[in-house]
């Protein structure tokens, strides 16, 4: 920069007794060449074009060479700003002028090997088209982040990861296996939750020191079961743990890996001049990572060491998802239940009975579903046990009484000729906890259905042995000409001196004396005579036997020839809607 002398003058011939003024311009170019030399932070002027226009010392010092050396050189080559294309996109932004700043972090390389972190900051210098680089070494800083990041995510008694370090690293294998399946991974992740059993006694006696000693002994072997696979070992807190399989190659690895920490545990630990034996309860959780969260994910877990433990803990359990969808339903849907009926999320389903000599349909048992909105279409043996226990039971059950009625009134008008039976389900808390020969004797006056075409079931528990008002209220039903089956019959108490004092209809036999019968398999013979013998009583005593569970055409033949009246099962049909059951009937096609 050079000075500029400026000289101004009023008028012509300037003004009288004037005299030139002189606005000397400073030379601000050789303070800032020496500012630039000067300063400890390493500095370069770099040009539109990326090439280097002169460094300082400190850069040369910081990249090991010459300052000199670095004139004309790209930029980017030194500082790693091509390493990624939106960093090199906002480089080249800032060098056009269409950015006021670019501040990023690189590992630079040196020529002594080692690598130097450092913060790279690119300006544009003002009233120039040149911009201004700036690199300052920040290793020590970083070092020091992560030498308190260790700290912080690390357990002190263990030395292994923390929850909250497990919980990243978690977080992070999911979003990787989520779509490292398309680039050769399993795109599935696994985990081990564990911990040990009766360590709180161990504690309590020895001392929390001792404790401690054990946890780290603990930690040792968990993490000899994980090296070969290069698995992650995390305490999460107190004694328990947790080995992440990223990338699982299926469960049997999850469960070889279970094994493994099973074994290494039952070797006693030396402790403080104590030989100790300790268990650990394991839940195991193997899937998919998309779609997966990492609180679904540890919930699964949680939910999976639970079921170790109270299967008896020293054990490793395997996630259950039909298990999982029964405790989430009993939580979830105990409150709900009451009101599900009112808003009318049950539906009733209907599977056949056949006459095992004609294959006619004689009737249909009404099984009740509920169409919740959440868990989707649940069998009844996701909430009836729940319903029992709430005491939901006893509006659920008047509803499925009513709608069955309701249906068959329809199916009776439909088909007069065709007398078909409902058999509707009836648990023991309606018998006590509600007048249901009330209840059965209004809703067949509303429906108009014939006492005679409506048929409860009740188990062979609830029935057998009954005094008092059960029985005096399954005796006012049959005066009322409603039949009464005792259901899944040879499992409960089989008293049969007290089926000639009941008022029972039909028997219906339990799946378990069926499944002798398999077609490709040889007869149980045991299982056949105590069918026939059986079925013998049963007529003797004016009893129609119905056969549940038939899977084969076998089963009905064997079935009908000792005598079975009617048979239930899959062979004939499925649970199926009502208008299924209007469609076969229709027809007059055999199921």
């Amino acid at each position: 920069m050079r000075e500029r002398a400026v000289s101004g003058t009023l008028g012509a011939g300037g003004a009288p007794g004037s005299t030139p003024t002189v606005v000397t311009q400073r030379n601000e170019s050789s303070d800032f060449r020496a500012a630039f030399d000067a300063a400890e932070l390493a500095m370069a002027v770099v040009g539109r074009d990326g090439r280097v226009r002169t460094a300082n010392p400190a850069l040369g010092a910081l990249l090991g060479t010459d300052p000199a050396q670095l004139a004309d050189a790209p930029a980017a080559d030194f500082t790693g700003l091509r390493e990624d294309s939106r960093t090199w996109s906002a480089y080249r932004e800032v060098l056009l002028g269409r950015r006021d700043r670019l501040h990023c972090t690189r590992r630079l390389k040196h020529p002594t090997g080692q690598g130097v972190w450092a913060e790279v900051i690119v300006t544009p210098l003002p009233d120039s088209c040149d911009t201004l680089l700036s690199v300052a070494d920040i290793s020590d800083r970083r070092d020091l982040r992560a030498r308190l990041r260790h700290l912080r995510m690390h357990d002190p008694v263990t030395r292994l990861p923390n929850r909250s370090l497990f919980f990243e690293r978690l977080t992070t294998a999911l979003s990787a296996a989520a779509v490292g399946r398309g680039g050769g991974g399993t795109g599935r992740i696994g985990l081990c939750y564990l911990d040990l059993d009766g360590f709180k006694a161990i504690n309590d006696t020895l001392g929390h020191r001792a404790g401690d000693r054990l946890l780290s002994a603990v930690a040792r072997r968990l993490s000899e079961c994980a090296a070969p696979g290069g698995h992650l070992v995390a305490r999460l807190g107190g004694d328990e743990f947790a080995l992440l399989v990223e990338e699982s190659k299926g469960t049997e690895q999850l469960v070889e890996l279970a094994a493994c920490v099973q074994a290494g545990l039952q070797r006693p630990f030396d402790v403080a001049g104590h030989r100790l034996s300790v268990s650990a309860s394991i839940g195991v959780v193997e899937r998919p990572a998309a779609g997966t969260h990492a609180t679904e994910l540890m919930q699964a877990a949680d939910t999976t060491l639970y079921w170790a433990k109270a299967d008896g803990k020293a054990r490793w359990t395997l996630f259950d998802p039909e298990r999982n969808a029964h405790r989430m339903t009993r939580q979830a849907l105990s409150s709900t239940l009451r009101p599900a009926v009112e808003r009318g999320e049950f539906v009733l389903h209907y599977q056949p009975l056949v006459g095992l000599g004609d294959g006619v349909v004689r009737g249909v048992e009404a099984l009740v579903r509920w169409r919740h909105p959440q868990f989707g279409m649940l069998p009844p043996n996701r909430f009836i046990s729940l319903a029992e226990e709430t005491g939901a039971i006893v509006p659920l059950g008047r509803w499925v009484l009513a709608t069955a009625c309701r249906q068959a009134r329809r199916w009776q008008l439909a088909h007069p000729g065709e007398p078909l039976v409902v058999s509707v389900n009836v648990a023991v808390r309606q018998v006590w906890d509600s007048d249901l020969v009330a209840d059965v004797a209004a809703i067949l006056a509303e429906t108009r259905l014939p006492a005679r075409l409506l048929q409860l079931e009740l188990t062979e528990s609830a029935v057998m042995g009954s005094a008092g008002r059960p029985l005096q209220q399954l005796q006012q039903l049959s005066d009322m000409g409603v039949a009464i089956a005792i259901d899944d019959f040879g499992t409960g108490y089989s008293n049969l001196a007290y089926l000639s004092r009941l008022p029972v209809n039909t028997l219906k036999l339990d799946g378990s004396f069926v499944h002798g019968f398999r077609s490709g398999q040889e007869a149980n013979p045991a299982d056949e005579t105590i069918v026939e013998a059986l079925v013998q009583l049963a007529h003797r005593l004016g009893i129609t036997v119905t056969a549940e569970c038939v899977e084969s055409a076998e089963q009905a033949e064997r079935l009908g020839r000792i005598g079975c009246d009617t048979g239930q099962g899959w062979f004939y049909s499925r649970a199926v809607p009502a208008d299924s059951i209007s469609a076969l009937l229709s027809t007059g096609v055999r199921p």
